[in-house]
């Protein structure tokens, strides 16, 4: 018997689009920690304690992407510098004191 198509759009309709399923596996840890968020009321079910989850993934991936772009601009702006000849020579022996005296600039420019 071929279920009514016609139905499963009602309900589609009556509640929204179906979510796709899938099936996962978690460790112990990781079942205890959604069962515990879901007793204590945090989350209705597993479900939205792992969409959550999910949604925080995406957002650290976009803020890692965002982060090596910035890297890589300061980077770049590093090499143009160089070859532009704009920058300054030190000496071994005065690299510790250089690098003191720019984050001590650097203190008082933030001020």
């Amino acid at each position: 018997m071929r279920a009514d198509p016609l139905v499963g759009k009602d309900c589609q309709l009556w509640y929204g689009p179906v979510m796709p399923t899938r099936n996962i596996s978690l460790t112990p840890e990781q079942d205890a920690f959604v069962a515990k968020v879901v007793e204590t009321g945090e989350y209705q079910n597993a479900s939205e304690a792992i969409r959550d989850a999910l949604r925080a993934l995406q957002q650290r991936r976009r803020e890692d992407a965002l982060k090596l772009r910035v890297l890589r601009a300061a980077v770049q702006e590093g090499v143009d510098a160089l070859e532009r000849g704009d920058y300054v020579e030190v000496a071994d022996t005065e690299l510790v004191n250089y690098l003191r005296n720019l984050t001590a600039r650097r203190r008082k420019h933030r001020r």
